[in-house]
């Protein structure tokens, strides 16, 4: 197995940081064509989306209404992206 690797930069407004992963990895996820930073940028739309719905429907208590309305646009952008719903995809609907 080898160890190389490759080093992402991701942009802000005001920052940016760098994520440094195995290349194998990406290679693993990767669908079809697509670009190193398009693996990256799926993965962390399902892992935000994941957060969120995480914080809505499974922390304790009933979460305020601004964090609902968070959820609700990010699973908006989730479909955007990936043109089905996070529950399509997951197979987790409530």
């Amino acid at each position: 197995m080898a160890n190389d690797t490759v080093t992402l930069t991701i942009e802000g407004e005001d920052d940016e940081d760098e994520l440094t992963v195995p290349t194998e990895l990406l290679d693993l996820l990767r669908e079809n064509d697509e670009t190193d930073p398009a693996v990256v940028g799926d993965i962390a739309m399902f892992g935000l989306a994941q957060r969120i719905h995480g914080a809505v429907h499974h922390g304790q208590g009933e979460a305020d209404q601004g964090i609902q309305d968070l959820e609700e646009l990010t699973l908006d952008l989730f479909e955007e992206r990936f043109g089905a719903s996070f529950a399509e995809l997951t197979g987790h609907d409530h």
